[in-house]
């Protein structure tokens, strides 16, 4: 008599298998189990395809909400919402000049929470382009664009223009009034150089102000051409482009060393509360013997883990926090101010005043004295000063401090004295007196394209940041003032042009002023 256990039938074995693939495949996808120890969290941030940028331990002073206030998160969560949104409207929105408008009206009056979406979509972009502004000025005045984290200085100008990229590409989508002038005024913001080639009469010759006008629209109007390119550029391009971006950027600041912090942040923060997990869970059971101990080069030097916690749940969690946040603002905006939707775009009925979208009526102020220095020479200037800046602030002092640096927050405060004062001044000069063309009729136009309001605010930064150089023999004190006075001045061009210009683009303190048709 056999002593063999019969053989499972492959029948039954199959239905053990299926009542127990949804446990299996929870295992496969989580494998780490309930991260509670040293390895399981450490493996919930190795494992995870979104998490494994983060580091295993996160300092505790890169938790601190002064820190960075969110804003780097707030910028990714805006962009993933506007993306999510962006992609529910793609399913009724048709990029034609015939069907666009019409798509975009059955969106907000017909589709169900298609207006909600809508507007959540509007308000995240524009969430988006605020707090990557904001970033960028955070990075800027705690002096974490030094070494080694200049590359990322570099990528972190790359996403603040693809952003302002994304939101003006989109801005065309909806072909009303607003967007078609809105995006008119933008082309010939692009257009500019021909200033300076019709004054140099080689226009004929080299029209770089055209070609750039016809990249953008692939035409000389606003028409079909443009609307499907910006329509390519908004749902692939330059969202693709911004992923790259986003990816370099995040696996840079893990390979620099995680966030910038000061040399005496152990010192500021003191010893840890007592109920923070500790660094070390479990006592060593082997003992390690090495060949030799030598100074090293990576940013991990010098840097021990003491002070340190999981970033899995405390950085997660914060993460989250700031997500949930940003969320909650863009529905809340949404629920109770509607994107905006005028009449069909017209062509032939020019908006009167004909506004660029809100960033750049900074610049469209600045084009109505002189077109190439408004749309191209100072544009270029800031880009290029901002560029160099990790190159040519080469000091310690400071690092990871809130307005670090021979100064500190004093020479900021008179920074923003100067730079409000300088553009407030020049403005008012310009606006009650007019300019030079009103002053001497047959001026020359190379005269007004380099001598104008913007050129001369721009001087005025200049020299009171060569004076801070010399009066603090620091480059970073100069750095620090120069980009406080740009700061200023786009704040109050921006509110200039959006608040205090009517028709004509002509000045009005109140719309209640504007002339009555």
């Amino acid at each position: 008599m056999s002593n063999e256990t019969p053989p499972k039938s492959a029948l039954r074995e199959f239905l053990g298998n299926l009542v127990s693939a949804p446990g299996r495949i929870y295992r496969a996808a989580f494998r780490t189990g309930t991260p509670t120890t040293d390895r399981t969290r450490s493996n919930f941030i190795f494992q995870n395809v979104f998490l494994h940028l983060h580091a295993v331990r996160t300092h505790r002073w890169s938790l601190r909400w002064s820190t960075t206030m969110g804003l780097g998160i707030a910028a990714l969560a805006a962009f993933l919402i506007t993306l999510v949104t962006g992609i529910l409207l793609m399913c009724y929105y048709k990029p034609s000049p015939e069907d666009a408008y019409n798509s975009i009206k059955d969106i907000h009056f017909i589709v169900p929470t298609g207006r909600f979406i809508r507007n959540i979509h509007r308000w995240a972009a524009n969430i988006m382009v605020i707090t990557v502004i904001l970033h960028m000025a955070r990075v800027f005045f705690t002096a974490a664009y030094r070494k080694p984290r200049e590359f990322n200085w570099l990528i972190g100008m790359g996403l603040l223009v693809t952003t302002l990229g994304l939101s003006f590409t989109g801005y065309l989508l909806p072909w009303d009034q607003l967007a078609y002038w809105a995006i008119t005024i933008g082309a010939n913001i692009a257009q500019s150089p021909r200033e300076v080639t019709d004054a140099l009469n080689i226009t004929a010759s080299f029209d770089p102000g055209g070609m750039q006008r016809q990249l953008l629209l692939g035409s000389d109007v606003v028409g079909e051409e443009a609307l499907i390119r910006f329509n390519l550029l908004h749902v692939m391009v330059l969202p693709l482009l911004l992923s790259a971006l986003l990816a370099v950027h995040f696996w840079r600041i893990r390979k620099d060393g995680g966030l910038t912090r000061p040399e005496d942040a152990d010192k500021l923060l003191g010893p840890p509360p007592a109920d923070t997990y500790p660094v070390f869970t479990e006592a060593p059971q082997k003992t390690y013997h090495l060949a030799a101990i030598v100074r090293g080069r990576t940013p991990a030097v010098n840097q021990a883990p003491e002070n340190t916690i999981p970033s899995m749940p405390h950085l997660f969690y914060a993460e989250l926090g700031v997500f949930m946040l940003t969320v909650l603002v863009c529905v809340g905006l949404a629920m109770f101010l509607n994107a905006p939707l005028k009449e069909l775009a017209n062509p032939s009925v020019p908006e009167n005043p004909a506004k660029a979208p809100w960033y750049f009526l900074g610049l469209q102020e600045l084009v109505s004295f002189s077109a190439f220095m408004g749309g191209t020479g100072i544009p270029a200037i800031v880009l290029i000063g901002l560029g160099l800046i990790p190159f040519l602030d080469r000091e310690q002092r400071g690092t990871g401090e809130w307005f670090g640096g021979p100064g500190g927050w004093p020479l900021v405060k008179q920074a923003i004295a100067v730079g409000s004062a300088a553009t407030l001044l020049v403005e008012t000069i310009a606006i009650r007196f007019g300019w030079l063309r009103e002053w001497f009729p047959h001026i020359p136009q190379l005269v007004i394209t380099f001598v104008n309001p913007g050129t001369i605010i721009a001087s005025i930064y200049a020299v009171y940041s060569i004076w801070l150089v010399k009066r603090y023999n620091s480059a970073r004190a100069g750095a620090l003032g120069l980009f406080t006075c740009f700061l200023c001045g786009f704040l109050i061009l921006t509110a200039i042009g959006t608040y205090f210009r009517g028709p004509n683009w002509d000045f009005y303190w109140s719309p209640a002023q504007w002339p009555k048709h």
